[in-house]
């Protein structure tokens, strides 16, 4: 999804087809005209993104024009901010070093950075392995349902097991030790995120995409509010339904974070509105766009230009800081979903009766369906995508979203 939103950014301000690399095909690239993807298996880890790499930087490496090399994906971030020192010989590559990637892509180290630099964050617990396998330590300090996630998200996505989600929200003692043993029994190794659970359906979330150029002065904010998430156990915490939403306490606390840290390129932030303290809490960070961060080129900030502007023309450091959202006859409602799932399922309250009246208004919008990027397969293919969404919100929703989440 992510690196279909940023092929059609691209070709919506410029025109013209992305290059695209990747080990798997998933449907939203299929049969279209705005993306050439190449299949490399085993690309999406070293050697053979490095090793292939270097073959594609020997086709660029007397190229005219810059040629930007962004990464749709946590695990692609993470190995572009490793090599970055070779491939930026060839590539432009919008990423920060490696040490600092390293210390906000892991959810624990995030957190004190987080706290260094006054970013609130939930009440939080380290698990690791040792405490699991001696038994020791493993109490929880909070009171129930407390939330459990994976301090290294790139692992996570190696590990498999009957129940597996991205988070759990857990709801007893009992609950809690048969997770934390399905998950370092089945071969996760770094540590576990305990979390105070902060109350509220999915309506309470927020998401914020923003661009930091490469003087580390941030560009561009855009926020979110999400009012539907996924409810599929490998897929929980994906968000298929969001508003756009201004709020210039969010983006001053966010830009002040950012450039305070000399962030560069793209970032995307996941956090939830905590009534208790009236406070936006802040669970993770991550360096690049989100899957559903089309909903900033929906709105009107298109996420190709900045970057564009920053690397190629050289005209963005001149340009004053974007506060997205505040002009309320531009906003548009974006969706992952049909709009009869999200209707049915989508919690009732004051935001999601705005996101009716962008329906009513035929002001919404998705990121794959593109009338510039047509055909009678691509229609069907993405029709039936959208439509299995029926099934998997019938199957899952009461089970894990009948009740809080995050």
């Amino acid at each position: 999804m992510n690196v279909y939103g940023m092929a059609r950014a691209f070709h919506e301000l410029y025109g013209g087809t992305v290059k695209a690399y990747a080990d798997i095909q998933l449907a939203p690239t299929r049969y279209t005209n705005i993306l050439n993807l190449t299949l490399h298996p085993g690309f999406s880890e070293d050697p053979v993104f490095i090793e292939k790499m270097r073959e594609i930087a020997k086709v660029y490496q007397n190229h005219d024009e810059p040629v930007i090399l962004l990464a749709c994906g946590d695990g692609y971030a993470e190995l572009i901010s490793k090599h970055k020192d070779e491939l930026s010989k060839t590539f432009v590559c919008p990423y920060v070093d490696y040490d600092l990637l390293k210390s906000l892509n892991n959810k624990e180290s995030f957190y004190k950075v987080a706290d260094k630099h006054g970013l609130p964050h939930p009440l939080t617990k380290i698990i690791t392995k040792d405490m699991y396998e001696d038994k020791q330590d493993m109490d929880v300090p909070f009171d129930f349902p407390v939330a459990l996630k994976p301090a290294n998200s790139v692992e996570w996505l190696d590990i498999h097991f009957e129940g597996r989600k991205k988070a759990f929200t857990i709801h007893s003692q009992e609950e809690y030790m048969t997770i934390v043993g399905k998950i370092y029994d089945n071969g996760y190794k770094s540590d576990l995120i305990l979390q105070d659970f902060i109350p509220g359906d999915d309506s309470n979330m927020r998401v914020l995409n923003a661009y930091v150029d490469q003087e580390h002065h941030v560009k561009m904010m855009c926020l979110g509010h999400p009012i539907l998430e996924d409810p599929t156990p490998q897929s929980i915490g994906n968000y298929v339904a969001i508003i756009p939403e201004f709020n210039q306490d969010v983006y001053d606390r966010v830009q002040k974070f950012l450039e305070d840290i000399e962030f560069t390129g793209y970032a995307n932030f996941d956090m939830k509105y905590d009534s208790r303290d009236k406070t936006f809490k802040f669970f993770e960070i991550n360096l690049r766009q989100g899957r559903s961060s089309f909903f900033v080129t929906l709105n009107g900030y298109n996420l190709s230009k900045y970057v564009v502007e920053d690397y190629v023309e050289g005209n963005l450091e001149n340009e004053p800081t974007v506060y997205a959202n505040k002009n309320k006859a531009q906003h548009k409602l974006w969706l992952g979903v049909p709009v009869k799932v999200f209707k049915k399922y989508a919690a009732k309250n004051d935001a999601t009766e705005y996101a009716n009246e962008l329906i009513k208004q035929d002001r919404v919008g998705t990121t794959v369906f593109y009338d510039k990027d047509k055909s009678f397969r691509r229609w069907l293919l993405l029709t039936y995508m959208f439509h299995n969404y029926v099934k998997r919100f019938d199957k899952y929703f009461q089970e894990n979203k009948g009740r809080d989440f995050k």
